[in-house]
C-alpha cells in the first residue's frame, strides 16, 4: 500500500510524524538504501525497505499495542451481559478490536496489556516462558514466616501446586502487612487464592510490572500505545525477536 513515509515510521511505533519528518530532513532514514530526505515521500510498505539509523523498520500491520493502567472495580472482559462496568469503557473507539493479556479480578487494579498480536499474548500468559509479573498486596494481619514460606515455595490450589513466588515485606502491623510479590503464573484469583489458603485476606492488590513494562506516570484509569522499543523488548522477552 502506498503512504508517506512519516506515516509509516508512525504507524511503525516509532514517533510522530512530526518527529519522523525531522529524521527524514536530518537525512536518517533509508528507503531500499537510498537516503531519503524529500518531505511527503511516499512508499510502498510491502515491497520497500526502509531503515532509521542502520536498522530496518517493520510495519506493524494492523497490531495494536495498548498499556492499560485498571483502576478497581471493573471487569477485564470486552463485554457484561450483566452490564457491569468493563475496562473497555475506558479505552476510544479503535478500528482494531484489542484483547486484554491475562486476568486481573474485579477488585484489582494495576498494569494491563492490550492488543491483537495473538501469539505475542499467548506467549507472555503461558508458564513456560516464565514472564514475571509484580504486585503490591495489601494483606489483613501480619503473616507469620511459616506462612510466607509456604507460599514461596509453592501452594497446592485445586490439587496443583503454584510455582515459587518471591516476596518482599514492605511494611507491616498487627492490623495490616504491605508485601511485594512476584510471580509468573496467572491462574483465576491465585495470589488471593495463595494468601487466603494459608488463613490471610488479600484487602488490595495492584499489578505494578508485567515483563518489562512498569506503569511510570501512568494514572488509573489512563492508557497509552506501547512503544516500538517495547514492543520489540516484550517480543524478545518471548523468543519473537
Amino acid at each position: 500500500m502506498q503512504l508517506r513515509l512519516n506515516k509509516f515510521l508512525s504507524g511503525a511505533g516509532i514517533t510522530s510524524r512530526r518527529e519522523a519528518d525531522k529524521m527524514i530532513a536530518e537525512g536518517r532514514v533509508k528507503v531500499n538504501g537510498e537516503v531519503i530526505q524529500i518531505l511527503g515521500y511516499k512508499i510502498d510498505d510491502e515491497k520497500d525497505c526502509v531503515d532509521l539509523d542502520g536498522k530496518i523498520v517493520k510495519s506493524d500491520k494492523g497490531l495494536t499495542y495498548l498499556l492499560l493502567n485498571k483502576p478497581s472495580g471493573y471487569l477485564v472482559t470486552l463485554k457484561d451481559p450483566f452490564k457491569r462496568p468493563t475496562i473497555m469503557s475506558l479505552l476510544p473507539q479503535m478500528k482494531r478490536r484489542v484483547f486484554p493479556v491475562g486476568r486481573l479480578d474485579f477488585d484489582s487494579e494495576g498494569l494491563l496489556i492490550l492488543t491483537n498480536d495473538g501469539e505475542l499474548a499467548y506467549r507472555l500468559m503461558h508458564p513456560r516462558y516464565k514472564v514475571r509479573k509484580e504486585y503490591l498486596l495489601t494483606v489483613k494481619g501480619k503473616p507469620d514466616p511459616s506462612s510466607l514460606s509456604i507460599i514461596k515455595k509453592g501452594i497446592y490450589l485445586n490439587g496443583k501446586k503454584t510455582a515459587p513466588a518471591k516476596i518482599t515485606q514492605i511494611a507491616s502491623s498487627q492490623k495490616r502487612s504491605h508485601l511485594k510479590v512476584e510471580i509468573y503464573e496467572g491462574r483465576k484469583r491465585e495470589l488471593r487464592r495463595m494468601f487466603e489458603a494459608t488463613g490471610y485476606r488479600v484487602m488490595k492488590l495492584k499489578r505494578i510490572k508485567f515483563a518489562v513494562l512498569t506503569l511510570g506516570k501512568l494514572k488509573k484509569g489512563e492508557w497509552r500505545y506501547l512503544t516500538r522499543k517495547e514492543i520489540d523488548l516484550l517480543r524478545r522477552k518471548v523468543g519473537l525477536g
